[in-house]
């Protein structure tokens, strides 16, 4: 599906183009929104406002500030129910036409929508990331300190991925503002004026039983309590899926009840935030 129709644009919004491959958005296409919205609001505490996108997509708040969408899947989409990370990008046309050129998949669109245009697709692993051109979600604090969500891709080889995204998205490109990336803690990290946006592993296998092993890029909610918040979640309705302790704290991924797939980790284990190792003196 292509749509080229450009929505009118605020004069006041922030512009993908200012922020160009950077991660700017999560969101959730669930089979029903109430319900979804019932779960994550007794689990993470979030409350929910009307977003600028139509009736059936909401904005979830955490003490007032964006944290993430949720919307309701349209039943003529055939796409899993998951969480997804968007990118931001100055044209989603072209955008797409680089993901094809590099044998990713385009699911679906580029579809206008009331704020701008955006797209589902797939990487050659088989992980499910957004694009998105037009305004930005004002006010969402992620990828800043004690940032709500943050992002981590499960891939079978992260430079290769770092390669098809980075080509996609301009990172480390000689374009002035793009995204940087380096490599630290056995992982591709991308980054931005020293603020780390999301971290590339290694080692997914598509033939797992286990999902978590999958190639997905992984959406963390930071929490105060790991343990607590998992508890509540299997009360709801969910799937605990898996627990570890990393080196900043813990952290467990659930299945929802509508099979979407999230991590809630340990306030310490948020990763945004300026990095010593990439912030001169």
């Amino acid at each position: 599906m292509n749509d080229k129709t450009t929505p009118a644009r605020s004069a006041t919004a922030a512009q993908s183009a200012a922020v160009f491959g950077a991660p700017c958005w999560v969101s959730l296409m669930a089979r029903d929104l109430k319900a979804a919205q019932d779960f994550y609001g007794a689990v993470l505490g979030w409350e929910f406002r009307k977003g600028r996108l139509g009736e059936e997509f909401s904005v979830a708040l955490s003490d007032g500030a964006p944290v993430a969408g949720i919307g309701a899947l349209a039943p003529r989409l055939t796409v899993a129910v998951a969480w997804t990370p968007y990118f931001a990008v100055q044209d989603a046309d072209e955008a797409a036409g680089r993901i094809r050129e590099r044998s990713g998949t385009v699911a679906v669109g580029p579809l206008s929508l009331a704020t701008g245009r955006g797209l589902l697709a797939a990487d050659r692993d088989g992980a499910v990331f957004g694009i998105w051109e037009g305004e930005l979600v004002r006010d969402w604090p992620a990828w800043q300190d004690n940032a709500p969500a943050w992002i981590r891709l499960l891939a079978r080889d992260a430079f290769e991925s770092a390669i098809f995204y980075g080509e996609i998205l301009d990172w480390a490109s000689d374009r002035a503002g793009c995204c940087e990336v380096s490599y630290a803690e056995d992982a591709v990290l991308l980054h931005r004026s020293g603020r780390v946006l999301a971290r590339l592993t290694s080692g997914a296998d598509g033939t797992a039983i286990n999902p978590l092993l999958h190639p997905r890029w992984h959406v963390h909610f930071a929490v105060k309590d790991v343990e607590e918040t998992a508890h509540t979640a299997r009360r709801h309705g969910a799937t605990l899926l898996g627990e570890r302790s990393t080196a900043r704290g813990m952290e467990a991924s659930l299945r929802d009840p509508d099979g979407a797939i999230f991590t809630v980790s340990s306030l310490d284990d948020a990763v945004p935030g300026p990095d010593p190792s990439l912030v001169g003196p």
